[in-house]
């Protein structure tokens, strides 16, 4: 294993490596430019294929899910870096196809519909990208065919929609969420954030900093929550706020008493960010939720 994964860049490379993989094979999708948040999954998947199982790591910038005007064609790729970050790391195989190699007969015609859930948030602010998103990892995981898949839970809508789509299709597979990494600042781990100059950083952690606010002030309910996140958010107006919101985990629904979760986007200087933090809402606090 110390010559780092083997690569297989067409699907036909990827069945011939998949037909002779022994014990568990767990699956790490992403979308390359590989960072420490990527590490942490891919450290959570060696751990759950085990001494003997398989980690297959895709790489594979999905052009379904970025809408006309997002940032397919800027979007960093990095494949010899990545490929040391997953020898590092112990990865067994890399899948990176080309998009003609994904989708041969051009644009699907056939896709995943996310139902409700994935008309919320993301969904609203970027129409048509949960469509992308459970289409090429239903792709990914007939292909691949793992026994488990690790995601990441800075994505939380992503994250459910997956489970969402694993239940309702029957597929079989475990999904594993990974705790979202973050920077020394505090600011969530993304491939996006190489895009921030340095006063945009600046700008940005408000949005970590008002997560944080409304997670401390969870046991006053659901309506201190966002008022201390809004407090945080508007001390920083140079910071364009798409949603903040508490929400159900297991369905992006409005969050009742329990677990619910704090998500927020926003945008400093030209870089969309996306961030959420864990929290549990007192009983007396349920109703509160429905009107935000």
């Amino acid at each position: 294993m110390n010559d780092g994964p083997q690569l297989a860049a067409t699907r036909a490379a990827l069945a011939a490596a998949r037909a002779v993989m022994t014990g568990p094979v767990v699956l790490a999708p992403t979308m390359g430019a590989l960072h420490d948040g990527h590490a942490r999954l891919l450290r959570a998947a060696r751990t759950l294929a085990g001494p003997r199982g398989t980690v297959i790591v895709s790489i594979f910038v999905n052009p379904l899910q970025f809408g006309p005007n997002e940032d397919l064609d800027r979007y960093p790729r990095t494949l010899d870096a990545d490929l040391a970050i997953c020898a590092r790391e112990r990865a067994d195989l890399v899948f990176a196809p080309s998009a003609a190699e994904m989708y041969p007969g051009g644009q699907p015609e056939v896709t995943v519909d996310p139902g409700p859930a994935g008309q919320r948030f993301e969904g609203e602010f970027r129409p048509g990208f949960f469509d992308g998103v459970l289409t090429v990892v239903l792709k990914l995981l007939n292909l691949t065919r793992p026994a488990i898949a690790v995601f990441g839970q800075k994505d939380a809508q992503q994250l459910t929609l997956v489970r969402r789509m694993v239940t309702d299709l029957n597929l079989d597979v475990v999904i594993e969420p990974v705790p979202t990494m973050r920077d020394p600042d505090g600011l969530a781990t993304s491939s996006r954030n190489r895009y921030l100059s340095a006063a945009d950083r600046a700008v940005a952690l408000a949005l970590p900093r008002a997560l944080l606010a409304g997670q401390a002030a969870a046991a006053s309910g659901a309506d201190a929550v966002l008022a201390a996140a809004w407090d945080v958010l508007r001390a920083q107006p140079a910071l364009a706020v798409d949603y903040v919101a508490l929400v159900d985990p297991g369905t992006f629904g409005p969050a009742g008493a329990g677990p619910a979760l704090l998500v927020a986007a926003a945008r400093a200087g030209g870089t969309r960010l996306i961030d959420n933090v864990a929290l549990v809402l007192p009983a007396e606090g349920a109703g509160d939720a429905a009107h935000h």
